[in-house]
């Protein structure tokens, strides 16, 4: 468990803060992350890396010369918002472009997508790659759906070597993606981990069984076994990676570096003892080992479990491999750095947001907009638990958190643009990119877009009415399918935001107020998120282990409903909150 914290919601600013703190020689505190303290040469082109905190060394510990420039941290296992990652990019940018690197989950992709276009929108080359190294997680016919894990520093390595070395962002992009194409790993638990003030773990593994392929996040493995001696993981994790050689790659002979990791609980000394067997079993198949890396480079919290990953080199993956590098959490060879001036440590890209001008009708509705969100709030609040439960069944149980963080952020942007005089449109945008910027995950980037969208909609110059408020669901059903590219059936809250959506438009245009079409929708909602238990998912970490979850709702399409009718109830003056997850859910 972990033992160590304050308020578990301050849990992730409060270790960047120390972490900063500590490592002043490496990097520098920036708004969503961190980057370099040092001087990076001119004109070359910018790594910025990027994921959910919980994992020290990644990702922070992987910034310095020779590594990375930057990292932008989400919060505790959730990704970077597209905010954070922005800042960090505007930090860490050298003037020939910015490749962001992350691995390959839904709100990462999500979000440094979203970041990718606004860069390029801003005239900046932006380029990205995501890792998919966990053969576990995915059949290589569909090698583009796995997850990044500890393959991650392989590919970071070698791509934030080449752009030190001067190369164009064109090359530096063949080169990540060649070594995200060489870079194999496959990993087991035999626990799980607690977040911060949490009472129990966020997922587990049966007293004396190990779960073979479970993910960092605790998404389900493939299979479970009795925990084998040490010997028996090491041939196991051998040979199911020599199983899948990349193309054009002969084993005899070949170059390869091996790297055991540990994920949070397992000791340095049984690492030791396992890849003792990892060594002999890739010299009996005539492997050549080259800088072997044993130790704690991905981790999950408390989590106990290792997985091993194998990099196929070529002669210039191995020179960029083996080139210098000084970053907290990985050093090698002579780095010389010179650290910037106070001005530039300083440097920071967060601004308080301007409040446009607004009607008094519009602004005289921004309090209701602000009620709206308080119900919210309160209904999340008091589900947040049951919400996580739901996501564990096949997911990795942080929708429950994320919500919460969401929600909470919303409000507080809310209130504040309130009191700022801002209109109800403004409000809602406001709201919108606080939520996507503290909640992280899929769900912070897809309810920052909700919200955005009916802030579009209803605008600061009218009193908000039925037909703007179902035109603004509307783009957000469609602008959330687009990004997302998830339909109904796929068990996400589309199910519920569509026909949601739907019913609303129907109920507004055939006469009905606000109040009311908005119930009648809000009764469709609930019934379809209901419905979500007889899917199986085909999106997000829940799609590999789709058979757990039928019979359970998805966690997303139930928050949404619980929200809506949250937000009825405002409409008709109901105050009390209850726990609507159904007992049985």
């Amino acid at each position: 468990m972990t033992r160590l914290f304050n308020e578990p919601a301050a849990f992730a600013d409060e270790m960047i803060e120390g972490f900063v703190a500590s490592h002043g020689r490496w990097v520098r505190r920036v708004s969503g992350g961190v980057a370099r303290s040092t001087r990076s040469t001119p004109d070359t082109v910018a790594l910025v890396i990027g994921g959910g905190s919980g994992h020290y060394p990644a990702f922070a510990g992987l910034v310095g010369q020779g590594l990375a420039h930057g990292a932008a941290m989400g919060n505790l296992f959730a990704s970077p918002s597209a905010q954070q990652v922005y800042n960090v990019a505007k930090a860490a940018s050298n003037g020939a472009g910015v490749l962001l690197g992350y691995g390959n989950y839904a709100g990462d992709v999500l979000h440094f997508t979203q970041v990718q276009d606004k860069l390029r929108a801003e005239g900046i080359d932006c380029r990205s790659i995501a890792v998919t190294d966990d053969i576990s997680s995915a059949p290589l016919a569909e090698k583009h759906k796995r997850r990044g894990i500890a393959g991650d520093l392989t590919v970071f390595k070698v791509a934030a070597a080449a752009a030190e070395a001067g190369h164009s962002m064109d090359s530096v992009v063949e080169i990540a993606n060649r070594a995200n194409d060489r870079t194999r790993s496959f990993g087991v638990a035999f626990t799980g981990c607690t977040l911060p003030g949490a009472p129990e773990p966020l997922f587990t593994v049966p007293a004396g069984r190990m779960a073979v392929g479970m993910g960092i996040h605790g998404e389900p493995g493939i299979a479970e076994t009795d925990i084998p001696t040490a010997d028996e993981l090491a041939e196991l994790l051998v040979k199911d990676l020599l199983a899948e050689v990349p193309d054009g790659v002969s084993v005899e002979g070949a170059r390869v570096v091996p790297i055991l990791n540990g994920l949070g609980s397992v000791k340095y000394e049984e690492l030791f003892v396992v890849y003792r067997r990892v060594a002999q079993l890739l010299a009996d198949a005539g492997v050549v080992a080259v800088d072997p890396q044993v130790g704690e480079l991905v981790t999950s919290f408390d989590m106990a479990g290792t997985s091993l990953t194998l990099f196929w080199l070529d002669d210039q993956l191995e020179e960029l491999w083996l080139a210098p590098a000084d970053a907290p959490a990985f050093r090698r060879g002579a780095v010389t750095a010179q650290a910037l001036d106070a001005e530039e440590l300083a440097f920071d890209t967060e601004q308080l947001a301007l409040i446009p001008d607004a009607s008094q009708e519009s602004k005289g509705s921004a309090g209701a907009v602000l009620a709206a969100l308080d119900a919210a709030k309160a209904v999340i609040d008091a589900n947040v638990a049951e919400l996580g439960r739901i996501d564990a069944i096949a997911g990795d149980g942080d929708h429950g958190i994320g919500m919460e963080r969401g929600i909470h952020a919303a409000t507080a942007a809310a209130a504040d643009a309130v009191v700022r005089g801002a209109g109800a449109g403004t409000v809602l945008n406001l709201a919108a990119d606080a939520w996507a910027d503290k909640a992280g995950g899929t769900s912070g980037a897809l309810w920052g877009m909700a919200l955005r969208a009916v802030g579009a909609a209803v605008g600061d110059t009218d009193a908000p009415n039925a037909a703007a408020v179902a035109a603004g669901v509307a783009e957000a059903k469609r602008s959330i399918m687009d990004f997302g590219k998830a339909k109904v059936g796929d068990k996400t809250l589309v199910d519920v935001l569509s026909p949601f959506s739907d019913a609303l438009t129907a109920a507004v245009n055939d006469g009905g107020s606000l109040r009311d079409a908005w119930g009648t929708a809000a009764t469709v909602a609930e019934q379809s998120a209901e419905a979500t238990a007889n899917l199986l998912p085909l999106m997000g970490r829940a799609r590999p282990h789709a058979e757990k979850s039928l019979g359970t709702p998805d966690a997303g399409a139930i928050s949404m409903a619980l929200i809506v009718r949250a937000i009825h109830n405002t409409l008709i003056g109901e105050t009390t909150v209850k726990n609507t997850v159904k007992e049985n859910a």
